[in-house]
């Protein structure tokens, strides 16, 4: 089901209707160079039962990072289509045996079935790069540095609980 689009859809506040990206609202109370201690911060504020559903933490200057985890060659390739073609034939056999008898002929069959898928879409995944991506990584979005924006009306109380403790 879709949700109707109102005129003011785009310049959504807080307690609107979840949906549609909006940039937050609020002033910055508090500048940090990692997650974890904006985190903190809130936490910290929490805590001190400081108002909390007033604040938003932002990630500014986004950045995707992919991190190399290591070379791949033909076996490594083969190896792990074998183990993740196991582990999901194991299942499969598993859930359906439950039901069959008897049930480690049907586990032993989705093993070896769920190996051979394995193998052979890792494999055709792998051969369709053509040498051209022969490495495996991680993804993840980070950013240059996380703000803690909070609502006008309790911005300043918030700032200085940061300050006084040394957290903005």
């Amino acid at each position: 089901m879709t949700t109707p689009i109102s005129p003011t859809s785009g310049r959504r506040g807080r307690g609107q209707t979840p949906g549609l990206p909006t940039p937050p609202t609020g002033w910055v109370v508090g500048s940090y160079p990692t997650y974890a201690q904006a985190q903190a911060a809130v936490d910290h504020l929490a805590d001190e039962d400081f108002p909390v559903h007033e604040v938003t933490i932002v990630g500014v200057d986004l950045m995707q990072v992919e991190r190399v985890t290591g070379r791949l060659t033909w076996p490594k390739v083969l190896l792990g289509g074998l183990a993740t073609g196991a582990w999901l034939g194991l299942f499969v056999g598993l859930l359906i045996g439950i039901f069959t008898q008897p049930m480690w002929g049907v586990v032993l069959t989705g093993l070896v079935g769920g190996s051979v898928f394995g193998v052979v879409s890792a494999s055709l995944s792998y051969a369709a790069t053509r040498g051209k991506r022969d490495f495996a990584s991680t993804s993840q979005l980070v950013a240059g540095r996380y703000d803690i924006l909070c609502e006008p009306a309790n911005a300043e109380k918030v700032r200085d609980e940061l300050a006084r403790l040394g957290l903005s």
